[in-house]
């Protein structure tokens, strides 16, 4: 029994001491981020690297995901008569969730496990303390310039994601099943708001490339300066984003759909 309330205390304490590690690196690299825009091709590379290159697992992933959508709704407005109405419940289910979830844990998956990986490997062949002893302020040349790139590819990998998604519902809803084509679109358009659905939407993209942007360039500053280090770190980054993805967006939807 000591033994346990030992080993809680000794976890308890690691957690609030990491809390403070990672709270402390944000405002770093935030305070570092006005650096960044006299040198925009620090952004542009890291934009290509975190964006450009994530988007074909964004579009593929769309596109069936819109079209598993696309096969469920038929199949279960069907019941009711309601197949006119396809093309607003995929919409607003890619739209409001499914878009802004999904790509952030294939954000996370791809890009996020990548950054962690290439600042753990810096700091394991003492990269950034090369840099320190140069006078050049890493965070500042390494960090934020990654920071700023996930947080702006973000919420354009979420919209591309549902847009795509929205291409695969009526591919599978229209061109397989037989839905009317003029009501897809016509529902989707009069029946998606504009404030409820989008903007909330683009929101919860936001936040989330915000967190896992975070998430993996700290795990990826704090690892163990070893290859399992790296490797751990790696790891972490995805499973405790994808923790954070999912507990945010219960506590977006319920701040902006529920009445709390």
């Amino acid at each position: 029994m000591i033994n346990f309330f030992q080993n809680l205390g000794k976890v308890t304490l690691s957690g609030f001491s990491k809390l403070g590690r990672s709270t402390f690196f944000l405002l770093q690299v935030l305070s570092g981020i006005s650096s960044v825009i006299p040198r925009p091709r620090l952004l542009i590379a890291q934009l290509y690297s975190v964006g450009v290159l994530s988007f074909l697992i964004i579009t593929i992933s769309g596109l069936f995901v819109g079209m598993v959508l696309g096969l469920q709704g038929f199949y279960i407005l069907s019941d009711f008569g309601a197949e006119e109405a396809l093309g607003v419940m995929v919409a607003s289910s890619l739209v409001r969730e499914l878009g802004p979830v999904v790509a952030a844990l294939l954000f996370a998956g791809r890009a996020g496990s990548a950054l962690t990986a290439e600042i753990g490997l810096m700091k394991a062949t003492e990269q950034l303390s090369g840099m320190e002893m140069m006078a050049i302020d890493p965070i500042k040349r390494i960090i934020s310039p990654r920071f700023l790139s996930g947080f702006l590819a973000m919420p354009l990998l979420a919209a591309l994601f549902s847009s795509i998604g929205v291409i695969g519902g009526h591919i599978a809803g229209v061109e397989m099943l037989g839905v009317d084509e003029g009501s897809y679109w016509s529902q989707m358009q009069a029946n998606l708001d504009f404030q409820d659905d989008i903007v909330n939407g683009i929101i919860k993209s936001i936040v989330f490339g915000f967190v896992v942007s975070w998430i993996a360039l700290f795990e990826g500053y704090d690892a163990i300066p070893t290859s399992e280090g790296v490797s751990r770190a790696t790891t972490r980054t995805v499973v405790n984003s994808a923790f954070a993805i999912l507990a945010l967006d219960f506590i977006l939807t319920a701040l902006m759909f529920g009445d709390i």
